[in-house]
């Protein structure tokens, strides 16, 4: 994609930094390999630890493709769980309310509104 810079008066080429599932895919498989290798295990090995079919484990290191269960126990196998807790990490609440909302959510049984403290009893 090209953009005019009116300042310099040339035309400025803006590459595109979005990745193609295809190209997430592949880097998957390629980081998932390299995770293996540096710990020492056969596919085999690395298969039968994960409990994944040793044919979806090759397909994993080569294509990035498997269910999202097996890529789970592949992620376990090669100690890689704590990156699974961010990937889809929860937005960052962009007001009180906001907050409050997600507050509910998670435990429904959770009073809402304002809460009045208690009257303080009168001296005699």
């Amino acid at each position: 994609m090209d953009n005019y810079d009116e300042e310099s008066g040339i035309f400025v080429h803006i590459r595109t930094v979005i990745k193609t599932a295809p190209e997430l895919l592949q880097e998957l498989a390629d980081r998932i390999r390299v995770r293996r290798v540096s710990l020492g295990w056969p596919q085999q090995e690395a298969a039968q630890r994960s409990g994944v079919a040793y044919r979806t484990w090759r397909r994993l290191e080569t294509q990035g493709k498997a269910s999202i269960e097996d890529l789970i126990k592949a992620t376990l196998a090669l100690r890689c769980e704590e990156a699974l807790t961010a990937l889809f990490a929860e937005p960052v609440a962009a007001s009180l309310d906001d907050l409050l909302k997600r507050q509910v959510l998670a435990d429904p049984g959770m009073k809402t509104g304002r809460i009045r403290a208690k009257a303080k009893p009168k001296a005699p």
